[in-house]
Protein backbone atom coordinates (compact mmCIF):
# COMPACT_ATOMS: atom_id res chain seq x y z
CA UNK A 1 0.00 0.00 0.00
CA UNK A 2 2.67 2.07 0.90
CA UNK A 3 5.12 1.75 -2.00
CA UNK A 4 1.49 1.94 -4.36
CA UNK A 5 1.25 5.29 -2.78
CA UNK A 6 4.41 6.13 -3.56
CA UNK A 7 4.42 5.02 -7.20
CA UNK A 8 1.62 7.54 -7.85
CA UNK A 9 3.60 10.29 -7.48
CA UNK A 10 4.72 12.52 -10.72
CA UNK A 11 8.36 13.14 -10.11
CA UNK A 12 7.94 15.59 -12.97
CA UNK A 13 5.27 17.69 -10.99
CA UNK A 14 7.04 17.76 -7.33
CA UNK A 15 5.87 20.48 -5.11
CA UNK A 16 9.14 22.46 -3.95
CA UNK A 17 8.53 22.91 -0.52
CA UNK A 18 6.14 21.83 1.60
CA UNK A 19 5.06 23.90 5.33
CA UNK A 20 3.55 21.85 7.74
CA UNK A 21 2.39 22.89 10.71
CA UNK A 22 2.69 19.47 13.46
CA UNK A 23 -0.98 20.00 15.33
CA UNK A 24 -2.72 17.78 17.99
CA UNK A 25 0.25 16.77 19.84
CA UNK A 26 -1.04 17.42 23.27
CA UNK A 27 -4.79 16.21 22.46
CA UNK A 28 -3.20 13.08 21.14
CA UNK A 29 -1.36 12.23 24.52
CA UNK A 30 -4.84 13.22 26.22
CA UNK A 31 -6.83 10.28 24.41
CA UNK A 32 -4.44 8.49 26.09
CA UNK A 33 -4.01 9.48 29.29
CA UNK A 34 -1.19 11.52 29.17
CA UNK A 35 0.42 14.34 30.18
CA UNK A 36 1.24 17.09 26.98
CA UNK A 37 4.52 16.39 27.22
CA UNK A 38 3.74 13.00 25.95
CA UNK A 39 2.60 13.90 22.51
CA UNK A 40 5.01 16.46 21.73
CA UNK A 41 7.71 13.63 22.39
CA UNK A 42 5.26 10.89 20.18
CA UNK A 43 5.67 13.35 17.38
CA UNK A 44 9.22 13.45 17.07
CA UNK A 45 8.72 10.21 15.39
CA UNK A 46 6.68 11.90 12.65
CA UNK A 47 9.17 14.32 12.13
CA UNK A 48 11.52 11.84 11.36
CA UNK A 49 9.50 9.75 9.10
CA UNK A 50 8.31 13.07 7.41
CA UNK A 51 12.02 14.11 6.48
CA UNK A 52 12.95 10.89 5.56
CA UNK A 53 9.69 10.41 3.06
CA UNK A 54 10.36 14.01 1.69
CA UNK A 55 13.81 12.97 1.17
CA UNK A 56 13.55 9.83 -0.68
CA UNK A 57 11.10 11.51 -3.51
CA UNK A 58 13.35 14.53 -3.73
CA UNK A 59 11.36 17.49 -2.21
CA UNK A 60 14.17 20.47 -1.90
CA UNK A 61 12.24 22.08 1.31
CA UNK A 62 10.53 21.52 4.35
CA UNK A 63 9.51 23.81 6.54
CA UNK A 64 8.41 22.36 10.14
CA UNK A 65 5.96 25.25 12.30
CA UNK A 66 8.08 23.78 15.98
CA UNK A 67 7.30 26.69 17.88
CA UNK A 68 5.65 29.98 17.44
CA UNK A 69 5.98 33.15 19.20
CA UNK A 70 2.58 32.56 20.91
CA UNK A 71 4.09 29.11 22.46
CA UNK A 72 6.00 31.19 25.19
CA UNK A 73 2.38 31.69 26.53
CA UNK A 74 2.30 28.35 27.23
CA UNK A 75 2.99 27.05 30.96
CA UNK A 76 6.77 27.05 31.85
CA UNK A 77 6.89 23.44 32.16
CA UNK A 78 5.62 22.34 28.87
CA UNK A 79 7.88 25.56 27.42
CA UNK A 80 10.82 23.95 29.07
CA UNK A 81 10.15 20.41 28.27
CA UNK A 82 9.75 21.40 24.93
CA UNK A 83 12.99 23.41 24.72
CA UNK A 84 14.77 20.36 26.51
CA UNK A 85 13.10 18.33 23.76
CA UNK A 86 14.16 20.18 21.20
CA UNK A 87 17.84 20.15 22.06
CA UNK A 88 17.70 16.25 22.76
CA UNK A 89 16.14 15.89 19.20
CA UNK A 90 18.67 17.92 17.40
CA UNK A 91 21.53 16.04 19.59
CA UNK A 92 20.31 12.34 18.63
CA UNK A 93 19.34 13.10 15.13
CA UNK A 94 22.32 14.74 13.70
CA UNK A 95 23.88 11.24 12.85
CA UNK A 96 20.59 10.63 10.59
CA UNK A 97 20.82 13.99 9.23
CA UNK A 98 23.83 13.86 7.92
CA UNK A 99 23.47 10.19 6.33
CA UNK A 100 20.73 11.43 4.92
CA UNK A 101 22.06 14.38 3.28
CA UNK A 102 19.45 16.61 5.20
CA UNK A 103 20.31 20.28 5.05
CA UNK A 104 18.98 22.05 8.23
CA UNK A 105 17.90 25.89 8.39
CA UNK A 106 15.85 28.04 10.55
CA UNK A 107 13.53 30.64 10.90
CA UNK A 108 12.37 32.84 13.74
CA UNK A 109 14.03 34.97 16.09
CA UNK A 110 16.81 33.10 17.72
CA UNK A 111 17.51 35.97 20.56
CA UNK A 112 14.81 34.15 22.42
CA UNK A 113 15.67 30.77 22.39
CA UNK A 114 17.45 29.45 25.56
CA UNK A 115 21.52 29.45 24.96
CA UNK A 116 21.36 25.67 24.98
CA UNK A 117 18.80 25.88 22.19
CA UNK A 118 20.17 27.99 20.25
CA UNK A 119 24.26 26.63 20.65
CA UNK A 120 22.64 22.86 19.60
CA UNK A 121 20.83 24.87 16.79
CA UNK A 122 23.48 26.78 15.28
CA UNK A 123 25.89 24.00 15.69
CA UNK A 124 23.56 21.21 13.31
CA UNK A 125 23.08 24.40 10.98
CA UNK A 126 26.63 24.68 10.36
CA UNK A 127 27.51 21.09 10.32
CA UNK A 128 24.70 20.20 7.53
CA UNK A 129 25.84 23.24 5.96
CA UNK A 130 26.93 21.13 2.59
CA UNK A 131 24.13 18.56 2.43
CA UNK A 132 22.17 18.41 -0.64
CA UNK A 133 18.91 16.66 0.18
CA UNK A 134 15.97 18.21 1.66
CA UNK A 135 16.30 21.35 3.24
CA UNK A 136 14.46 20.89 6.58
CA UNK A 137 13.25 24.76 7.88
CA UNK A 138 12.36 24.82 11.49
CA UNK A 139 10.36 27.63 12.58
CA UNK A 140 11.46 28.51 16.21
CA UNK A 141 9.96 31.47 17.77
CA UNK A 142 8.38 32.34 14.58
CA UNK A 143 5.04 33.92 13.95
CA UNK A 144 4.31 35.35 10.67
CA UNK A 145 3.11 39.16 11.99
CA UNK A 146 6.10 39.09 14.26
CA UNK A 147 8.23 38.32 10.46
CA UNK A 148 6.21 41.36 8.74
CA UNK A 149 7.41 43.63 11.45
CA UNK A 150 10.62 42.92 11.20
CA UNK A 151 10.89 42.91 7.23
CA UNK A 152 9.12 46.88 7.75
CA UNK A 153 11.67 47.63 10.25
CA UNK A 154 14.32 46.39 7.84
CA UNK A 155 13.01 48.40 4.98
CA UNK A 156 12.66 51.38 7.49
CA UNK A 157 16.40 51.45 8.13
CA UNK A 158 17.39 51.06 4.92
CA UNK A 159 14.96 54.56 3.66
CA UNK A 160 16.40 56.05 7.15
CA UNK A 161 20.44 55.29 6.10
CA UNK A 162 19.19 56.68 2.27
CA UNK A 163 19.49 53.59 0.84
CA UNK A 164 16.14 52.98 -0.27
CA UNK A 165 14.01 55.36 -1.63
CA UNK A 166 10.25 55.08 -0.57
CA UNK A 167 9.11 55.17 -4.63
CA UNK A 168 11.39 52.00 -4.75
CA UNK A 169 10.18 49.44 -2.40
CA UNK A 170 8.37 46.60 -4.54
CA UNK A 171 7.01 42.71 -4.08
CA UNK A 172 10.77 42.16 -4.63
CA UNK A 173 12.14 44.71 -1.82
CA UNK A 174 9.45 42.88 0.59
CA UNK A 175 10.61 39.61 -0.01
CA UNK A 176 14.19 40.20 0.24
CA UNK A 177 14.05 40.95 3.97
CA UNK A 178 11.68 38.48 4.59
CA UNK A 179 13.04 35.54 6.95
CA UNK A 180 12.96 33.56 4.37
CA UNK A 181 14.65 35.61 1.66
CA UNK A 182 16.35 32.32 0.11
CA UNK A 183 13.74 29.91 0.07
CA UNK A 184 10.74 29.03 -2.32
CA UNK A 185 6.63 29.61 -1.02
CA UNK A 186 5.62 27.06 -0.33
CA UNK A 187 3.56 24.99 -2.78
CA UNK A 188 1.88 23.06 0.14
CA UNK A 189 0.39 24.01 3.41
CA UNK A 190 -0.50 20.66 6.04
CA UNK A 191 -2.04 21.30 9.01
CA UNK A 192 -2.43 18.15 10.83
CA UNK A 193 -4.94 17.67 13.71
CA UNK A 194 -8.06 18.91 11.72
CA UNK A 195 -7.97 22.65 12.67
CA UNK A 196 -9.08 24.88 10.15
CA UNK A 197 -6.61 27.91 10.10
CA UNK A 198 -3.10 28.96 9.89
CA UNK A 199 -2.31 30.29 13.35
CA UNK A 200 0.16 33.37 12.26
CA UNK A 201 2.22 31.05 9.93
CA UNK A 202 4.12 32.47 6.54
CA UNK A 203 1.09 35.21 6.37
CA UNK A 204 3.50 36.29 3.25
CA UNK A 205 4.78 33.26 1.72
CA UNK A 206 0.97 31.19 1.77
CA UNK A 207 -0.29 33.78 -0.82
CA UNK A 208 -0.64 30.58 -3.28
CA UNK A 209 -0.25 27.02 -1.34
CA UNK A 210 -2.50 24.28 -1.30
CA UNK A 211 -3.74 24.20 1.83
CA UNK A 212 -4.17 20.36 3.16
CA UNK A 213 -5.96 19.79 6.88
CA UNK A 214 -5.92 16.14 7.42
CA UNK A 215 -7.73 15.28 10.59
CA UNK A 216 -4.70 12.83 11.62
CA UNK A 217 -3.03 13.83 14.53
CA UNK A 218 0.58 14.97 14.22
CA UNK A 219 2.22 11.81 16.37
CA UNK A 220 0.57 9.84 14.06
CA UNK A 221 1.41 11.07 10.64
CA UNK A 222 4.17 9.20 8.58
CA UNK A 223 5.55 9.48 5.15
CA UNK A 224 2.96 7.60 3.48
CA UNK A 225 0.83 10.51 4.46
CA UNK A 226 2.46 12.83 3.27
CA UNK A 227 2.93 11.09 -0.32
CA UNK A 228 -1.00 11.02 0.00
CA UNK A 229 -1.27 14.40 0.12
CA UNK A 230 1.26 15.34 -3.13
CA UNK A 231 -0.75 12.71 -4.81
CA UNK A 232 -3.71 14.62 -4.13
CA UNK A 233 -1.66 18.34 -4.71
CA UNK A 234 -1.00 16.81 -8.11
CA UNK A 235 -4.84 16.38 -8.83
CA UNK A 236 -5.14 20.16 -8.12
CA UNK A 237 -5.39 23.06 -10.55
CA UNK A 238 -3.20 25.56 -9.75
CA UNK A 239 -4.60 29.07 -11.77
CA UNK A 240 -2.61 31.91 -10.01
CA UNK A 241 -5.44 34.44 -10.62
CA UNK A 242 -5.53 32.99 -13.74
CA UNK A 243 -8.62 31.44 -15.46
CA UNK A 244 -8.71 27.81 -15.95
CA UNK A 245 -8.68 27.57 -19.67
CA UNK A 246 -5.42 29.99 -19.30
CA UNK A 247 -3.71 27.11 -17.55
CA UNK A 248 -4.55 24.74 -19.77
CA UNK A 249 -3.48 26.57 -22.99
CA UNK A 250 -0.27 26.49 -21.63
Amino acid sequence: MISEIKSNINREMLPQHIAIIMDGNGRWAKQQGRERVYGHQGGVESVRSVIEGAGEIGIKFLTLYAFSTENWNRPKEEVDALMSLLVRSIHHELDNLMKNQVRLLTIGDMNALPDECRKELLDAIRITAHNTGVSVVLALSYSGRWEIVEMARKIAQQVKNNRLNPEEIQEETVIQNLNTDQIPDPDILIRTGGELRISNFLLWQLAYAEFFFPTKMWPDFRKEDLWQTIVDFQSRERRFGKTGEQVCSH
